[in-house]
């Protein structure tokens, strides 16, 4: 998941600030991260996220991959009213999802409004804008219910 302090160490971090009852600041996830494992490398490149998976994968070969996108991909300070966590990811880090491949984004989960519909429209926009395929959620009830159809590996 490339939010929260992950963000905060990639190439294009976005807006730092939370809004959680423990965390106003999201560059305070990596320090916790830092203590517990050593240091992170300024910038992460984009691949940094996926870390060991991404050898995983790729000895794997699965002919599909789908992600779930817990993450909304937007700049927007419109945090979700009364929401204990909302995630969120600067646009600029979107080449994290290249770094991993998918065939579709599933974007349906209890964090596809924490930065309401104007975050979903970013996101929506990003993953499109990035070639990838989105499920689970769209700009209406219809596009959110329509299914995705996933390249095969072979398509990359």
């Amino acid at each position: 998941m490339a939010g929260r302090g992950v963000d905060q160490v990639l190439p294009r971090p976005g807006d730092p600030e939370l809004r959680e009852r423990y965390a106003a600041d999201a560059r305070a996830s990596g320090g916790l991260a830092e203590r517990a494992h050593g240091p992170i490398p300024r910038p992460a490149g984009f691949a940094w996220p996926g870390g060991g998976a991404l050898p995983v994968l790729a000895d794997a070969a699965p002919d599909v991959r789908v992600i779930n996108r817990e993450t909304r991909i937007t700049r927007s300070r419109g945090f979700a009213a009364g929401k204990a966590i909302c995630y969120r990811v600067s646009p600029g880090n979107v080449p994290c999802l290249a770094a991993v491949r998918p065939g579709a984004c599933a974007l349906a989960n209890n964090h596809v409004l924490d930065f309401g519909r104007r975050g979903l429209a970013d996101t929506l926009q990003a993953v499109s804008g990035a070639g990838r395929r989105a499920a689970g959620a769209g700009r209406d009830a219809g596009q959110a219910r329509r299914p995705s159809r996933c390249p095969a590996a072979a398509a990359w």
